[in-house]
């Protein structure tokens, strides 16, 4: 069974992974189309997304927790 500080790592690793591949995709038809080398300008754009997706999603789940939790209470 795995462990709960793993299920955190891998859990957002599953969420930033299609958010990160539909952005890249959606991000490059709108700039490029369907060029020659759609395929490789894709791949280069998602590369650096996804590492900055991942760690971005550190800083901003924990704040956006904390914001949510702040305005539901509030009833």
């Amino acid at each position: 069974m795995m462990k709960k500080k793993h299920y955190r790592y891998i859990n957002t690793l599953f969420v930033v992974i299609p958010m990160t591949l539909i952005m890249a995709f959606v991000g490059l038809m709108r700039n490029y189309g369907f060029g020659e080398d759609w395929f490789i300008k894709f791949l280069k754009a998602w590369s650096v997304m996804l590492p900055v997706a991942y760690a971005a999603a550190f800083i901003i789940i924990p704040n956006a927790r904390k914001l949510s939790e702040k305005l539901v209470s509030k009833d």
